[in-house]
Order: structure tokens, then C-alpha cells, then sequence
């Protein structure tokens, strides 16, 4: 997500609001979460709404008005809190306030699943179903196809991966599939594995193997990267038989290409430049 500079303080500023309205133990963060990303399903659909809620020539306070007739006994009201904390600063763009305000949703949901202790298990299915995305290419066709409708591509979500994810997984599963807009669906389940793991202050190392690694390489594994980064590192391991050996780890940009076929790669092109 790229926010210009008024966008990025605005969302500072609604960052900090749900963090109070979470912080109070009646407020249900799941619920918080759910209620956000439907108002960015609405924004997404009514242009003239969106333009409306970002207005800059309109003051913060018919903005927040605004809000409050159009969502007031429709959202609880720590959602509304939340809202009127996004409507009351001012965004660069409607758009950049609709990414901004989805951001806010994917914080409380995962908020969510750390106060019932789910957070490693969701950013874990995350991983799993962003894999099953990328290994299906028509899969991701599908999810990512601009001329199929909402409803269609929830129910094959649903479908695919209801009652084997938490719910918190499967809402943002679902919110990446609605938004990605020929973007890719698999580079924004990706950018929520990062999240997640953010969440518990980790980076994240895409680790493909030859084999399947035993509980021992792994974290032996998970050492070595920790030391090299000089920070905790989240493994997500998958196993492709092609590499023919070894591993090539990912962490950002940084590629460590250690496979038998990586290798090989790189000694045919020393022999081409030779």
C-alpha cells in the first residue's frame, strides 16, 4: 500500500484511535474488523460516497456527519469511533482513504487473533492458502478476474477453504479476493502473510525445499536466518522435488539460491561467460 504524506498521517491518526477503542474491554475486535472492511466494500462500490467521505473542501465536521447518518445504528459504535477518525482527516485521494480504512480492518481482525491466541495459526493458513493460489494458476485467473462479480468469487473461496481456516483467515482471504482488481490475488495474500507476521514483530523467510525438512532442520534453519538478519525470521516451508536438492530461501528481496538446480544455473552461465 503507498499513501502520500497526508494519507499516511491521517492513517496514523485512525491507527491510534482503533488502538484506544480496542484497548476497551467491551469493544469486539473481530467485529471491529468486520464492520470496517464492509464500509471499504461500500466505498469500493459508490464512487460519489467515497469522494464525499474524503472531500477536503468540506470541514471535518460534515465529514464525520456524514458518516455518522449514513452508518449510526448500522456499526457498533467502536467502529464508528474508528470511522470518524478516518472521515475527520484529510487523505491525498478517495483512494488512498479506502486502502487506508482496509488496513485498519486486516489491524483489528488480526488483533482479534491475537487476543484469542490464533494469530500463529492464522498467519500460518495464510501461508498455506497463498501457496495453493500460486500452484493454480487458474485459480488465481479466476479469484483475480475483473469481469467476475463478488458473490461469485466469495463462494469459491468459501467453497475451497470454509471450515479448514480460522475465521479470521478466511475474512481476509476473502477482502484480498474482492479488492485484487486484476492486481494478483496471490501478491496480496503475500503482503497479509507479511502482516501477520509483523504482528509478532518477525520478518518472513519463503523457504522452498527439495525434501521435506524435519523438525530439527528447521529450526536449525530458523537459527542460522535469525543470526544472519539479526532479528527473528517466521519460516514458511514448501517443498518443490524439482529443486533436485538444497533449499533457496526469500526474505524481501534477498534471494539465497542454495538448490541443486541453482547451482547448476549458476555454473552454466560462468561456462557462457567463460
Amino acid at each position: 500500500m503507498t499513501l502520500h504524506a497526508a494519507s499516511r498521517e491521517a492513517l496514523s491518526l485512525a491507527e491510534e484511535r482503533l488502538g484506544e477503542v480496542l484497548a476497551d474491554a467491551g469493544a469486539d475486535a473481530a467485529t471491529v474488523g468486520d464492520e470496517l472492511l464492509s464500509v471499504v466494500d461500500l466505498l469500493d462500490r459508490e464512487i460519489g460516497l467515497r469522494r464525499a467521505v474524503s472531500d477536503a473542501s468540506a470541514t471535518p465536521e460534515a465529514r464525520t456527519e456524514l458518516v455518522r447518518r449514513l452508518f449510526d445504528g448500522k456499526l457498533s459504535e467502536p467502529a464508528l469511533k474508528v470511522l470518524d477518525a478516518v472521515a475527520g482527516s484529510r487523505w491525498s485521494s478517495p483512494r488512498e482513504l479506502t486502502d487506508g480504512l482496509e488496513s485498519l480492518g486486516r489491524s483489528a481482525l488480526l488483533t482479534s487473533a491475537e487476543k484469542t491466541g490464533n494469530v500463529d495459526t492464522v498467519e500460518s493458513q495464510l501461508f498455506q492458502v497463498a501457496r495453493v493460489v500460486a500452484n493454480h494458476p487458474e485459480l488465481e485467473k479466476a479469484l483475480s478476474d475483473l469481469t467476475g462479480t463478488a458473490d461469485a468469487k466469495r463462494t469459491l473461496v468459501r467453497g475451497l477453504f470454509a471450515d479448514k481456516v480460522d475465521v479470521v483467515t478466511e475474512t481476509l482471504v476473502e477482502q484480498v479476493v474482492r479488492r485484487a482488481k486484476g492486481r494478483g490475488v496471490g501478491v496480496g495474500l503475500d503482503k497479509l502473510v507479511k502482516l501477520a507476521a509483523e504482528r509478532r514483530q518477525r520478518s518472513v523467510a519463503y523457504v522452498t525445499s527439495a525434501n521435506a525438512l524435519s523438525d530439527e532442520q528447521t529450526a536449525q534453519l530458523g537459527a542460522k536466518l535469525d543470526a544472519i538478519y539479526g532479528r527473528p525470521i517466521a519460516l514458511h516451508v514448501e517443498v518443490d522435488p524439482r529443486l533436485g536438492g538444497g533449499l533457496v530461501v526469500r526474505v524481501g528481496d534477498e534471494v539465497i539460491d542454495g538448490s541443486a538446480a541453482g547451482q547448476l544455473a549458476a555454473l552454466r552461465k560462468r561456462l557462457a561467460r567463460a
